[in-house]
């Protein structure tokens, strides 16, 4: 990731962190459990971007899972979670950077797609068993978006290229909720759904993830998806990033 990209998560990060933070304090006579798990994400991704006149043109792309890891620029991807007694913090950050040639009938494109997903929440669980039953959260998710595509037109109609540029930021409040099931002695199950509404249009995220608890952590397998609608100088994006996930989480 390069400076540029730090500086714009580090205004949102630091926020959420003069939010949460007196909280974890008040709570730090109660021992805390705490999980740290990169992941991987195998992603498809699919971006719709409708420009505004005169240029007025609906610009679709969509990437298979062999299409990211044959275009992929870079990646990272972290989760990271605390619990006490009945309140609990977690922050998740995911980076993806993309480029893609394409040559269709009537025009060729050049597209880069760079994306930064930082999502932070506090989590109250009425239960008192840590990780287990039902959760609320509500926090920030904050996203920055980098789209570049470059059509050229061919053929003999002569119309001339144009260039789409979506450089933006958005920060939304997050609110959902979450299920987890303890069975078999060391298997785990976790439905969660959340929403999102600020400077975006709405974003919606769901996923299902099974853990298997081992001595030092836990293993964890699921799918994500992810379905982002915003709108930024006449711009219109409707981002969709879905996938199988599998990660380690490492517990203390």
């Amino acid at each position: 990731m390069d400076v540029i990209a730090m500086n714009r998560c580090a205004r949102p990060v630091a926020i959420v962190a003069a939010l949460l933070i007196p909280w974890g304090a008040a709570s730090a006579q109660d021992r805390w459990d705490w999980i740290v798990a990169p992941y991987v994400w195998a992603v498809d991704i699919s971006t719709d971007l409708e420009t505004p006149p005169p240029a007025s043109a609906v610009i679709t792309r969509r990437l298979n899972f062999g299409d990211v890891v044959d275009k992929l620029d870079g990646a990272f991807q972290m989760h990271a979670e605390g619990q006490g007694e009945h309140f609990g913090l977690f922050a998740d950050f995911t980076y993806l950077g993309l480029s893609q040639d394409a040559t269709r009938r009537f025009f060729q494109a050049e597209s880069d797609l760079d994306t930064r997903l930082f999502e932070a929440a506090a989590v109250w669980s009425p239960g008192g068993q840590r990780f287990t039953g039902g959760e609320v959260f509500g926090g920030l998710r904050y996203l920055d978006l980098d789209i570049a595509s470059t059509i050229t037109p061919s053929g003999p109609l002569g119309v001339p290229q144009f260039r789409v540029d979506l450089d933006e930021s958005f920060s939304d409040f997050m609110l959902g909720a979450r299920y987890t099931w303890a069975f078999g002695g060391r298997w785990g199950l976790t439905l969660r759904g959340d929403g999102s509404w600020g400077d975006t249009d709405g974003t919606w995220n769901a996923s299902i993830v099974a853990n298997y608890r081992m001595k030092s952590g836990a293993w964890y397998f699921g799918y994500r998806y992810l379905d982002v609608d915003a709108e930024a100088r006449g711009t219109s994006t409707d981002l969709v990033v879905k996938g199988p996930a599998v990660g380690y989480g490492f517990a203390f």
